[in-house]
């Protein structure tokens, strides 16, 4: 068994759980009122915790504090151990059961719009005692500075401080209206692309063109075009132009599959797009201990993607 000194005394961990809570709150007073105490009780205790640190936490005038950059750093890692204790205790006690608290999960509109929300509603059911924010958007958030506990992204992320847990391989195709090709006639090479209204997104990060892929004698390579229509920001609305009988366009078949089924859209270059895939992942920071509220929502989107694909 290893031993283990006594580092801190209960007042320096009561400190700790306050400085927590008073730079969560930005206020001394604030925190003093959530908790039941006097704000200078709280000064007074967060001044014996600076001490022992020999470090400012807090940069204090008279009418705000705010977290020095070593506040900062200390409060990032104090509430990561105070939430490490908090699940492994509901853990112990078997109150991971019944999961309860906020989750913000940031998600990409595609994705979000045609595969995550769709699902929720069984989720609500299932964790009513869990609040989710979502964010839908196209952007890469940042965890630390953004505040989210999971994101759902495409591709696998380099960030070796992410989890990565695969969703799944999502395919891809080329799609038109009927009223488009009745008026322009079918493309049977990606050669025969140049003569046609190709749509062309243009990603957020970079505002270069969302590349188009082809498979040529079996080797995937980029397909390059100039396009005089482009859509920014919102990828769906080169599906939508696409639905108009406005132009071609590249997608995951996921987006379109139901406008196919319903005619809106037909498939074309069927064989230059064949076992075309990219994948899309759930992440969440590995210095954190899944907490009960992560583990149900992840467990619980893996199991319905995975039925949907089935």
């Amino acid at each position: 068994m290893v031993r283990i000194t006594r580092d801190f005394d209960p007042v320096q961990l009561g400190s700790i759980e306050l400085f927590c809570k008073a730079a969560e709150l930005g206020s001394f007073t604030l925190a003093a009122q959530t908790l039941g105490l006097t704000p200078a009780a709280v000064s007074r205790s967060i001044a014996r915790l600076e001490a022992r640190l020999q470090v400012k936490l807090f940069a204090r005038t008279t009418r705000r504090i705010r977290l020095t950059n070593e506040g900062q750093l200390y409060y990032e890692q104090c509430t990561q151990a105070l939430t490490q204790i908090r699940e492994t205790e509901r853990t112990l006690s078997g109150k991971h059961s019944d999961p309860s608290g906020i989750l913000r999960v940031s998600a990409p509109t595609t994705y979000s719009h045609h595969r995550l929300l769709p699902i929720m509603p069984r989720f609500f059911e299932r964790y009513p005692r869990i609040k989710i924010e979502f964010n839908i958007s196209n952007r890469n958030i940042d965890f630390v500075e953004d505040g989210y506990d999971i994101a759902i992204r495409l591709g696998t992320p380099e960030d070796s401080r992410l989890v990565a847990r695969k969703l799944e391989d999502a395919k891809r195709g080329i799609f038109v209206s009927p009223t488009y090709l009745a008026q322009y006639g079918t493309p049977q090479t990606p050669e025969d692309l140049q003569q046609h209204r190709c749509l062309q997104f243009l990603l957020p990060s970079t505002g270069r063109p969302f590349p188009w892929l082809v498979t040529i004698n079996g080797q995937e390579q980029e397909y390059a075009f100039t396009s005089s229509i482009s859509v920014t920001d919102d990828v769906l609305g080169c599906v939508s132009l696409a639905k108009s009988g406005g132009g071609i366009c590249q997608s995951f078949r996921y987006i379109v599959e139901e406008d196919v089924r319903q005619g809106r859209l037909v498939e074309i270059l069927q064989d230059y797009t064949h076992g075309q895939t990219r994948s899309y992942s759930m992440v969440y920071p590995q210095n954190r201990l899944m907490s009960a509220t992560v583990r149900a929502f992840v467990d619980f989107v893996l199991q319905e993607i995975s039925l949907k694909n089935r």
